[in-house]
């Protein structure tokens, strides 16, 4: 389970793809989560992915 707060979802992701994961499709995949619907939800928070840089900001 994901957290729901936006906030709280920025801190779990980024953490998560800066200590385990390759990439966002990894994290994805490691989460068992869809990419197309943790894009959006960041998204309407505010939120981009920067590929480069492997976060959210």
């Amino acid at each position: 389970m994901i957290p729901t707060d936006p906030a709280v979802l920025l801190s779990f992701i980024n953490m998560k793809l800066r200590d385990f994961c390759e990439g966002l499709d990894e994290l994805c995949e490691d989460l068992d989560i869809d990419k197309e619907e943790l894009l959006e939800k960041m998204e309407a928070a505010g939120y981009h992915y920067n590929e480069e840089a492997k976060q959210f900001k």
